[in-house]
Parts: structure tokens; C-alpha cells; sequence
């Protein structure tokens, strides 16, 4: 069991000789925050006896400009034959145009809907050195330890029609919610048993004074309490949910919620770690490989094309996703650990990236900078072995 609460594969021996992980750089910062994700797996991977096979993938605007599209459908089975996929970020102001057919966020939903990835997961907690980086008054953030559950593949985003209209009275145009029981159920479920090994407390949050879709999700919430006498639930209106984010954000624990929710409240979130690039996901289904769960993990950032290519964008969300990625789709949770202490002990020692406020006795690094800074405090493999003893 891990401080997420989930129940992923851990594997403390001897490792396979090479996992297989698939990189989608995308765009803006995206290929630099990968590379540093990237230099750090590697490192972790010298000192403690694996391999990475690394393949790069196409993907987001660069997918449109070279391939006409947001992501081939070739490129999607290739991320499904990995290990997992390893993502920085797509989109920016090139492809933003309303009117365009295809547009970057396409390859997220079929990389979802495709490998069948139905819950994305966010760890939110606070570093006690990036207490002063947060706008929130520091007591607020004191014992802030919350893991938010969206649900990935249906709802809002995914329901048709979704479309631009014009008749006699002018243009209108319509998005379609949907769920259906099956969908809501699955991630319910997967939140109750993350609940079960955290702190034993679920707030689900929808929109049941107004939405058809939240009043069914309530009900299933209520269809699936039964089988888990032990986690307390509370149902809490997404509006209201928002305010006490903010205003009482250690009250919570696991929260599940649907796509559109799920996708506001968790960057709303970011601001009581400091900045949103401080925050991982995995985006994980339901099948297995030969190390773990399959899964996808990104920063849930963009891709701040304003400071693309200059060295400035904070990597930790990237790192971090590595470590889960090392956790749940490869066994690993040993490396894990290592890596998410040595992101810890760069912080702890004033490495900043220059989104964190840096202060006095503070260092402002560089993306590169940042990734070296967390391979140099990387324990080896037998270091580690004896702090556990």
C-alpha cells in the first residue's frame, strides 16, 4: 500500500532488464519537461540494476502540422504495446482556431477512449519548504493530503453531439452529458477502494440539484456504499466543493468526481502545492501487463508555449508522474520512493524552478537544472535498502 492508497504491484528485487515506455514529448514545453523526466528515470534506472527502452511517439499540434492529424491511429496502438506512455503536453495558441476540424486535444481522447483509461488520478500535497510559494494562508495547508478521481472517458467532452448550428434565428450550438451506469460505477468503485486504504473518507461531487447525469451518478455512489462499510461518504455539490477547496482543503481525502469536474477542481487544486506544475497524473484502466497497470502519466500543466524553449518550465509534475509511472505500470515501488525523497531533498535544500517564489537561501534552476539537481540526490539501490532496515 502506498500513501495514494492504491493497490499497485510492488516489486523490490530484481527488476526485468528493460521496460518498455512509450514518450509523447507534444508540444510547447512538453518535449522539455519529457527530456527531464526522462534524464531522471534513466539515472534511477543505472542505480537500481534497469533499463528503459524508450520509443517516441507523435502526437498534439506537432501531430496535426506533420500528419494532418492530432494522433495516428498506428501511434495509438504502439502506445497501447508499451509498458505505459509517458506524456508532456499538447496544444497552444497555432491550433486554437474555433473552426478547425481537428484540433490537439483529439490525441488525449483517443489515447483515453482507445487504452481504455477511465480514471485519472491526482495526488495533492504540500511540500513544507513550498508553504510560502502557496496563496493560501499556511494553516490552511497544514495536513493537506488529497486524491482527486476523474473520470476519463465519457461525459461532456466525449458526447455527440457536440457540434455548431445555424437556422433562421442565428448560430447555436450544443454539447452532449452523458454517463452511463456502467461508467460511473467502474470509477466509483476504484475510488472507494483508493478511500479504503487512505483515510477511510470519499466526497463525491457532482451537480444532482440540476443535472440528470449527477442524479444518477448520486445513486450509484449510493448502490455502491454497501460493499464498503468501512469509507464515510459525503456528497458535495461542485460549486460548493470548489469553495471549500480552498477554504478547507485538509478536510478531504479521496475525491471522485466526473470529467468536466474532475478537470476544474484538479488544477483549482494546484494552487495549494504551489503551481501547477508541481502536480502528477496517471491515468490508469483496467488492464495488466506483465509489471503492473497499464497507465499513462502526464503534469496535469499545459503547454505554456509562452516559455517554450527557454529553459524555464518546473519539471517536479513530470518527475513526479515518472514515479508513479515506476510504481504502478512497472512494479517499482521501491524506485519510487527514491525518486519522490529525491525531489523532496532538492526542495528541502532550495532548489526552485522560478514559478515556486523562490526566497532567500533559494536557487532559481532551469529545467535541466532542476532534473539534475533531483538525480544528484538520488539514492542508490543499496542506500536505500539499508534506510529501510
Amino acid at each position: 500500500m502506498t500513501e495514494d492508497g492504491l493497490h499497485a504491484p510492488r516489486t523490490d528485487g530484481p527488476a526485468a532488464t528493460a521496460y518498455r515506455i512509450a514518450t509523447i514529448p507534444g508540444d510547447g514545453v512538453g518535449p522539455e519537461v519529457i527530456a527531464a523526466g526522462r534524464r531522471v528515470l534513466d539515472a534511477a534506472g543505472d542505480r537500481f540494476g534497469f533499463a528503459i527502452s524508450w520509443s517516441e511517439l507523435v502526437a498534439g499540434g506537432i501531430g496535426i502540422d506533420t500528419y494532418g492529424v492530432a494522433i495516428r491511429d498506428d501511434d495509438v496502438a504502439a502506445a497501447g504495446a508499451a509498458d505505459a506512455v509517458y506524456l508532456g503536453a499538447v496544444g497552444g495558441p497555432r491550433w486554437d482556431d474555433p473552426n478547425a476540424a481537428v484540433r490537439p486535444e483529439q490525441a488525449l481522447f483517443a489515447l483515453r477512449g482507445g487504452l481504455g483509461l477511465f480514471a485519472n488520478l491526482r495526488p495533492v500535497s504540500v511540500h513544507p519548504a513550498l508553504v510560502p510559494s502557496s496563496p493560501l494562508r499556511p494553516e490552511l495547508l497544514d495536513g493537506v493530503d488529497l486524491l482527486i478521481v476523474r473520470e476519463l472517458t465519457a461525459g461532456l467532452y466525449f458526447g455527440r453531439p457536440s457540434e455548431e448550428r445555424r437556422d433562421a434565428t442565428g448560430r447555436h450550438a450544443v454539447d452532449t452529458l452523458t454517463y452511463t451506469e456502467a461508467e460511473i460505477r467502474r470509477v466509483v468503485r476504484l475510488a472507494f477502494e483508493l478511500a479504503r486504504g487512505r483515510r477511510g473518507r470519499l466526497t463525491s461531487v457532482d451537480k444532482a440539484n440540476v443535472l440528470a447525469t449527477s442524479r444518477l451518478w448520486r445513486k450509484v455512489v449510493e448502490e455502491v456504499r454497501p460493499d464498503f462499510p468501512d469509507v464515510a461518504v459525503t456528497h458535495q455539490l461542485v460549486d460548493s466543493c470548489a469553495m471549500f477547496l480552498v477554504k478547507s482543503p485538509a478536510a478531504f481525502d479521496v475525491l471522485v468526481t466526473e470529467n468536466l469536474f474532475g478537470d476544474i477542481l484538479s488544477d483549482e487544486a494546484s494552487v495549494l502545492a504551489g503551481s501547477l506544475g508541481m502536480l502528477p497524473s496517471a491515468s490508469l484502466g483496467e488492464r495488466r501487463t506483465a509489471h503492473g497497470i497499464f497507465g499513462l502519466y502526464e503534469p496535469i500543466h499545459g503547454s505554456a508555449p509562452d516559455i517554450a524553449g527557454q529553459d524555464r518550465a518546473n519539471p517536479i509534475g513530470t518527475i513526479l508522474s515518472g514515479a508513479m509511472l515506476l510504481r504502478w505500470s512497472l512494479g517499482r515501488g521501491d524506485v519510487a520512493d527514491a525518486l519522490e525523497a529525491a525531489v523532496g531533498r532538492a526542495l528541502d535544500d532550495g532548489c526552485r524552478t522560478g514559478d515556486l517564489l523562490p526566497g532567500p537561501g533559494s536557487a532559481v534552476l532551469g529545467t535541466r537544472a532542476f532534473a539534475d539537481a533531483v538525480v544528484e540526490r538520488l539514492a542508490p539501490a543499496a542506500t536505500t535498502a539499508q534506510a529501510g532496515r
